[in-house]
């Protein structure tokens, strides 16, 4: 299915990794990840983000060989199963090998966390096969974000510098412009500051200006406070936050919840 963004998306999240903050190791047996993709689906996600390395900090290095071991089992359940009829599927991955499997298997967009600083072959993917690209900011050069309590003078100011600069890159080789999506990074990828994250929500119609669409992954972030257990609520306040000031797609692990708010306003 392609990526509509007519209508604000949930993105539901489902990681095939030992070490993610939020839920690492849940889902490493191919048949649990293959139930809770269907849960994503019955609980109002419209498009799924599956990724198999952790990018966040303290995380490791994936090699390419184990990020593809990760997910091919569950890229090819969607794939025979004919799911891209019912849902977006989205890769989370900054390598072109990974990205490529999951395109020539029915997926419809890639989620670079490293707005294509990762993987220098990762354009000629994008060139060949047009799916939307989503661009995030990280204050950081690797996909490996730091803790780092990093000062801004203006937050959205550098994040919008940032992403024009890649967008730019992409326009350059000729990548479809409605094809591009803009993500101003949260939590760590913009500074162990909380304030920050709250001023990119709160400020989104200024990047909303760019053009472009935005994916906003607030969900159980440190910047929220309290236990990681804990932080539901908070997810879904920011992400309905987001979406009255134009955020097109939000990301998130609990979809019923944030299905339900959407559904009561």
């Amino acid at each position: 299915m392609e990526v509509n963004l007519e209508t604000p998306q949930i993105m539901g999240v489902l990681n095939l990794t030992p070490d993610s903050f939020s839920d690492g190791g849940q889902f490493l047996d191919p048949e649990k990840a293959e139930q809770q993709l269907m849960s994503l689906i019955e609980d109002g996600a419209t498009i799924i983000d599956i990724g198999g390395e952790s990018t966040g900090p303290g995380s490791k290095d994936v090699t390419e060989e184990e990020e593809l071991n990760r997910i091919r089992p569950v890229i090819d359940f969607i794939h025979e199963h004919g799911l891209s009829k019912v849902a977006t599927f989205s890769i989370d991955t900054y390598k072109a090998s990974v990205a490529e499997y999951a395109l020539m298997h029915g997926f419809h967009m890639v989620n670079d966390v490293t707005a294509l600083r990762g993987d220098p072959k990762m354009l000629e993917i994008l060139l060949e096969y047009k799916p939307h690209v989503c661009l995030m900011y990280s204050k950081d050069s690797t996909a490996r974000t730091t803790a780092d309590a990093v000062q801004y003078d203006d937050v959205i100011q550098t994040v919008k510098d940032f992403l024009q600069e890649r967008v730019q890159m992409l326009l350059d080789a000729g990548f479809p412009k409605e094809n591009i999506i803009v993500d101003p990074g949260m939590g760590a990828f913009v500074s162990t500051e909380p304030q920050y994250s709250f001023e990119i929500i709160e400020r989104l119609s200024e990047i909303k200006e760019m053009g472009y669409p935005i994916l906003i992954g607030a969900s159980r972030k440190s910047f929220l406070g309290g236990e990681l257990k804990d932080r539901d609520p908070a997810s879904v306040k920011e992400s309905l936050k987001a979406i009255e000031n134009g955020a097109s797609i939000v990301r998130m692990h609990n979809v019923a919840l944030l299905k339900e708010a959407l559904s009561d306003k």
